[in-house]
């Protein structure tokens, strides 16, 4: 059986089309699982029943059980724990501003890049997510805040480019008016730097925002946090990046995770200055997210605003990011690692599970 949410339209026609149906029928059943919230094919009221029984022998509407939410104090970041058909649980973060709400999804259960500083990444990678199961993440945060999401980063747990085909697919699908129609001008990949694929990348034509998980202007530096760079150089990564600005005129942006007495000295914002000059590029400093696997310790508020300053005074673009949810353990993978070490989900394995059910969006309940 296929999730559904893994046939794009051409997909689906062309399902429709080998099975003896209207490919008109794929333009409807894509309005009632994306425009109609509905995800029970027996609820799709204009389809004819044999047609409705081919598609349950067929397919399957892989919408992620909630088992638990949490949200920050000042009510702008909610925390969902989602738990996909074999069990296997991730997390997405909605984040609301002024200008709307904006996704934070997971395009694997896990991580395998070994970045220090994320919790993501500790047990491993366990599998890659379909593109059908990132873009579920979507449509299920959307029905549980009751609200359209207009932005979405792909900077949850995994590493999307390690995830290539499935993440692309994801990208395409979810910009398409037939689904939810989100610009890929907001949408913005985040990737470790893994070089062929930023090369890749470049070629595909897409309109999306570029970030690169920088967190060192010195490969001595950045070894020491990101495993990943003893497989590629600062060196290739800025090449790689000058190659993806030539090739999509998309201006860059490089997170720099400030970790206290690592990476964030003035010699450091130095360093960065002269790495990134002349390059069509943004800074977002981040202060890092403790984590209790590693003694990784955020940067003073005066390092944090000497970086800053000095970034500005060469001219480089560059912005604080705003933290939000830290008291939801809201960054990468930490509210996963912790529920799954809780004796609640011990006992949820055990007693065959405790798990929300869920059949359909909230709008059609």
């Amino acid at each position: 059986m296929y999730n559904i949410f893994d046939f794009n339209m051409e997909d689906l026609r062309n399902w429709m089309k080998n099975n003896g149906e209207s490919q008109f029928r794929a333009s409807q059943i894509m309005d009632w699982l994306y425009k109609n919230g509905q995800w029970n094919f027996d609820c799709m009221t204009n389809i004819p029943k044999s047609l409705v029984k081919k598609l349950k022998t067929n397919f399957y509407i892989e919408i992620p059980e909630l088992v638990k939410s949490y949200q920050s104090k000042l009510k702008d970041t909610t925390k969902f724990l989602y738990k996909y058909r074999d069990g296997n649980i991730i997390e997405t973060v909605v984040m609301k501003y002024k200008h709307g709400n904006s996704i934070c999804v997971s395009t694997q259960v896990g991580c395998r890049m070994g970045c220090k500083f994320c919790a993501s990444t500790v047990g491993g990678m366990v599998r890659n997510l379909s593109s059908g199961e990132i873009l579920a993440q979507v449509l299920r945060s959307q029905s549980e805040i009751d609200e359209r999401i207009s932005n979405v980063v792909l900077m949850g747990s995994g590493e999307p480019l390690d995830n290539y085909d499935n993440v692309l697919k994801f990208l395409k699908m979810i910009s398409c008016d037939y689904s939810l129609n989100i610009g890929q001008r907001h949408i913005t990949l985040s990737t470790c730097g893994i070089v062929p694929k930023i090369r890749q990348l470049a070629g595909e034509n897409l309109q999306i925002t570029l970030a690169i998980s920088l967190h060192s202007p010195d490969d001595i530096n950045r070894i020491k946090i990101m495993p990943i760079a003893n497989k590629y150089s600062i060196k290739e990564i800025i090449d790689s990046c000058r190659y993806y600005i030539d090739k999509t005129g998309r201006r860059i942006s490089f997170e720099y995770a400030l970790v206290r007495g690592v990476n964030d000295s003035l010699k450091c914002a130095e360093g960065l200055t002269r790495l990134l000059r002349g390059l069509l590029c943004h800074v977002n400093l981040i202060p890092v997210n403790e984590v209790k696997e590693n003694d990784f310790k955020k940067s003073s508020l005066d390092n944090i605003k000497g970086f800053y300053n000095k970034l500005v005074e060469n001219k480089i673009e560059v912005t604080i990011r705003r933290e939000m949810g830290s008291d939801i353990n809201a960054a990468c993978g930490q509210l996963r690692r912790s529920y799954l070490e809780s004796k609640r989900y011990r006992k949820g394995v055990e007693n065959g599970g405790d798990l929300v059910r869920c059949g359909q969006s909230k709008k059609t309940k």
